[in-house]
């Protein structure tokens, strides 16, 4: 007969963290987030040590390069999303590694034969009152010119006006090649009485964009996670289809580590992949796997050789795995019952291999919940879709600022791949949904206001790292008349008053 667990599965709302003893240390400011992002033995160090406990999710509307290179600022690492073509992954790669700081590829051009209209529509969309004036619209097409604000006004001029009749052509503009240092620039900048300062090839194409409010506004960034030829740590996603072709193109564009996409990581493609990738590079090349919701599949990822594994079906908040298929297990129990698993392998092997929870968390305090029971990481897709970083449009429904966002379960992502079962190449059915989320602003603020309160936590627990935290942690379940009882009730909010909304 079929086997049942005893006690139901939980997700983290019905947890509660109960303080313990705070010495005169546990100071936030004292609290260190290192966390292994792959495998290691006892006494050695991990190949990558992450500053902070987070990567962003493999998906087409979370991770791109720009956002890589704000979470790598920030100490943490993206996964590159997989659902493309090779070509397309390896050079979204190759552009984080090669990134230098202070130079910003732009992200609103336009073409010279464009309106007014354009240009508003695109200010609107982006945000951004530069806009590059390139002879094909990318952000690498010959630069021809430059708009700002100060070159338009929309209540004197007809929406139908081209743009090269008001822009600021190349030969008024000062630009600058393509060896230009940062504080070359930066002097320019300051001699010029420049806002913007355009970097160009040999050919005039774009390539960067440097401004004076970087500069006014940069700081050195404490917890970056760099490579040793001091380049931003990136990841990418795999499947299990196309690995002979994708890693390869990976790996030579620079990719530090990659991560199988999968909504369900105990099958044979998954050994299979592993098994090539081992054959090919042994164990240079750092893969995680996943994902997993029980000792099993953990076991077995780990002797197929992955190293970090992702737990969590069915609990990201765009995933209808758990409404199509009825598969799935509460976020909680789940990972308290992989990190058991994963410290009773560490005690007979010798291996330590990184834990990753991957969904299920709606609040901040969800995080520092994970993390006490035992997640060494937590993978985010919403929480990261919200920033500016994030790929996807911004848009304003009814006069609300929000952000797409889609599961790579979904039609629109056409990620068939993340699904597969060794059937037809297509998606039989969706098992993800297309969506909006509330814009939240940059990625360094969301993520430094979410790090701080993960901090406080911690030290409420007596704990100045999360391993310490994994150690001291003491966990209550609520009921459900405490769940309410835990926020704002029996008053009449104000407007304006702060709350604490899902993430």
């Amino acid at each position: 007969m079929a086997f049942y667990y005893d006690e139901p599965a939980h997700t983290f709302s019905e947890y509660l963290l109960v303080p313990g003893y705070s010495s005169e240390k546990c100071s936030p400011a004292n609290v260190d987030l290192r966390t292994p992002l792959v495998k290691y033995k006892k006494g050695e160090e991990p190949a990558i040590t992450m500053n902070i406990p987070m990567v962003s999710a493999i998906m087409q509307a979370v991770s791109g390069e720009k956002l890589a290179v704000a979470l790598s600022k920030e100490g943490g690492v993206s996964f590159i999303y997989g659902s493309q073509s090779v070509e397309d992954e390896a050079a979204m790669v190759a552009r984080v590694k090669g990134y230098r700081a202070g130079f910003v590829s732009s992200d609103s051009n336009i073409r010279p034969d464009s309106t007014l209209a354009d240009i508003l529509a695109l200010k609107e969309r982006t945000g951004h009152s530069t806009v590059a004036v390139t002879s094909d619209g990318t952000a690498n097409g010959k630069l021809e010119g430059i708009v700002t604000s100060r070159d338009y006004r929309p209540s004197r001029m007809s929406m139908d006006t081209k743009v090269r009749d008001f822009m600021t052509p190349i030969d008024k503009m000062v630009y600058a090649p393509k060896d230009t240092t940062l504080q070359q620039a930066n002097d320019i900048i300051w001699e010029k009485k420049l806002n913007t300062l355009p970097i160009v090839d040999d050919d005039g194409r774009m390539l960067y964009m440097v401004f004076r409010k970087d500069y006014a506004t940069h700081k050195e960034y404490p917890l970056e996670l760099l490579d040793s030829k001091k380049r931003h740590i990136v990841g990418a996603g795999i499947n299990t289809r196309d690995y002979a072709e994708r890693v390869p193109a990976l790996i030579d564009a620079g990719v530090d580590v990659l991560c199988i996409d999968s909504s369900e990581g105990y099958s044979a493609w998954q050994k299979i992949t592993l098994d090539w990738i081992r054959e090919h590079y042994g164990d240079s090349v750092k893969v995680g796997a996943g994902n997993v919701v029980d000792a099993e599949g953990f076991r077995f990822l780990a002797e197929a050789g992955a190293d970090f594994i992702k737990v969590g079906i069915g609990g990201g908040s765009i995933c209808i795995t758990r409404e199509q298929k009825g598969i799935g297990r509460g976020q909680a129990t789940a990972l308290i019952d992989v990190c058991k698993a994963r410290d009773e392998y560490f005690e007979e092997t010798g291996v330590y291999i990184p834990v990753c929870s991957d969904g299920g968390i709606v609040y901040d305090y969800h995080m520092t919940l994970a993390l006490a029971m035992g997640a060494d990481f937590m993978m985010l897709g919403r929480y990261f879709a919200r920033f500016d970083e994030s790929p996807t449009n911004k848009v304003n429904i009814n006069g609300t600022y929000m952000k797409e966002y889609w599961g790579e379960g979904s039609s629109r992502a056409r990620n068939w791949q993340r699904y597969d079962m060794g059937g037809a190449a297509k998606l039989s059915f969706e098992e993800g949904v297309d969506s909006y989320v509330p814009y939240a602003g940059s990625l360094k603020d969301n993520v430094n206001l979410t790090l701080a309160k993960v901090r406080s936590t911690m030290c409420n627990c007596g704990a100045l790292n999360i391993r310490e935290l994994q150690e001291k942690a003491k966990l209550t379940l609520v009921s459900a008349t405490s769940l309410v009882e835990g926020g704002a009730h029996d008053v009449m909010l104000k407007e304006n008053s702060n709350s604490n909304y899902p993430k």
